[in-house]
């Protein structure tokens, strides 16, 4: 079974990725557009999206309604969702995959995708919806319904509720967990679905709670996992100083010369370099995936483009930042292209761990299992929450329905702790790309809308 599966979703992505390289030109062009129908909102208002983030920072939520959430509160759930194992054992795979010219890629798709996600977090906050019971609903659904009329925009909107609920809150998840439990595996002997178990105990009593206590963790765990990740990081980069500008040349050359870095033998090519840039990109920053704007609509601002400038710093934080960080860390250390003791190719999380354990010695593997934890719970609690969203929108708010998608949920959490790993990867491209075609459609239709709000008069008004 696990062998027709491989087979299908290999056939699958070949298509999205490969032979027709569909999504990388909708992810980029879609990028490209944007950039240029806002005049690149993502360098006129930068610094206005930094002071809409650091000027309003708050741990308790004091801004936030009964109905809503505040706006730190909307980005600190959005990077939770952004800010996972495509940052850490996603990187990894992208370096061996597509070589260091893959973090390039990664780099032009976000600076692009910055002005993606603006556009999506502004149509999340236009055309969210009030429920009965006051409860705020928004996110690629509502503005897909808006862009297209009829039995289409039903079909798009319901096609794209089941690809997120499948792509993050069954799948996706199952990559978050399937990272822990290798992390905690390889540092402390753990076995997975041990790990798989807890993790799922945890996610449990997050997700029967409500909204407000998910975003009262997230407002507070996620501030403190960056800043340890970024510092853990910056004292491994300046250990193996010597090798920073080597690293970032790799980079550079690498994305137009792979072959000049890796050695042709290894048969990495250009197209390999953005594939795997690309598709691991929007795996970690999620633009254009439409999962974020979930978040993004419930914020309580007086501007939906205010939100907009909140959600590109996102992007921001996750790719140029974090992400950047564990690429470095890989580099410098001289350990990509290595082998385990198995003789295979080190990838994903253990090749993280060996460039940390590389310097930081028996400490290093259990800094990346410490992390990935951290990074991958955030996660996995703010996808459940973008499943749930979906689950209300489709069956009408069901209770029945919130409960099945929850019990499946952990399931898929238990289960993803001990899966293949390069299984669990591949299904999880798969129906992130589903997700990107309709929301991608719906975003661009809606142009007209996200390029008035972009305007300096409405920032000023």
């Amino acid at each position: 079974m696990e062998a027709v599966l491989t087979n299908v979703v290999t056939v699958i992505n070949d298509l999205l990725w490969n032979k027709w390289l569909l999504l990388l030109f909708l992810l980029l062009g879609s990028g490209v557009f944007f950039s240029f129908r806002t005049r690149f909102v993502q360098v006129r208002k930068f610094r206005e999206g930094l002071r809409l983030v650091f000027g309003n920072i708050s741990l308790r939520g004091k801004k936030a309604g009964k109905d809503g959430m505040s706006s730190f509160q909307a980005l600190a759930t959005a990077i939770a969702a952004q800010v996972g194992t495509g940052n850490i054992a996603g990187c990894a795979t992208a370096l061996v995959s597509g070589g260091p010219g893959a973090v390039f890629w990664m780099w032009v798709s976000a600076f692009f995708g910055m002005a993606t996600i603006y556009g999506e977090a502004v149509l999340a906050q236009r055309f969210k919806k009030v429920g009965k019971d006051g409860e705020v609903l928004g996110g690629p659904i509502y503005y897909i319904k808006a862009a297209f009329k009829g039995k289409f925009g039903s079909f798009l909107a319901v096609f794209f509720g089941v690809a997120i609920i499948l792509a993050l809150g069954f799948m996706g998840n199952m990559v978050q967990s399937n990272s822990i439990g290798e992390a905690f595996y390889t540092a402390f002997g753990i076995p997975k679905l041990w790990t798989g178990i807890a993790v799922a105990a945890f996610s449990a009593f997050i997700f029967l709670g409500s909204v407000k206590r998910l975003a009262a963790i997230t407002e507070k765990l996620v501030p403190l996992m960056a800043v340890f990740y970024i510092v853990g990081s910056v004292v491994l980069i300046f250990m193996n100083y010597q090798n920073i500008l080597p690293a970032f040349k790799s980079i550079f050359v690498g994305a137009f010369n792979p072959q000049a870095v890796m050695g042709g033998a290894l048969g990495i090519g250009i197209k390999e370099a953005m594939r795997f840039g690309v598709a691991r990109g929007l795996f970690s920053n999620e633009a254009g995936m439409g999962s974020t704007p979930h978040a993004h609509a419930l914020a309580k601002v007086n501007k939906p483009q205010d939100q907009g400038a909140v959600a590109m710093i996102g992007v921001f934080i996750d790719t140029f930042i974090v992400l950047t960080m564990t690429a470095l860390v890989i580099l410098t250390s001289g350990m990509l292209g290595t082998t385990g003791a198995d003789g295979m190719m080190l990838d994903g999380t253990a090749l993280a761990q060996a460039a940390f354990t590389h310097s930081f010695g028996a400490f290093g593997n259990a800094f990346v299992a410490i992390c990935l934890l951290f990074f991958a719970f955030s996660t996995i609690i703010g996808w459940y929450f973008f499943g749930e969203s979906n689950v209300k929108a489709l069956f009408k708010g069901s209770k029945v329905a919130r409960v099945v998608y929850g019990i499946i949920a952990l399931a898929f959490i238990v289960m993803g702790s001990f899966q293949k790993v390069s299984l669990v990867w591949d299904m999880s491209d798969m129906f992130n790309g589903l997700m990107v075609i309709p929301n991608l459609l719906a975003v661009i239709a809606l142009s007209g809308i996200v390029a008035k709000f972009s305007k300096d008069d409405h920032f000023r008004g």
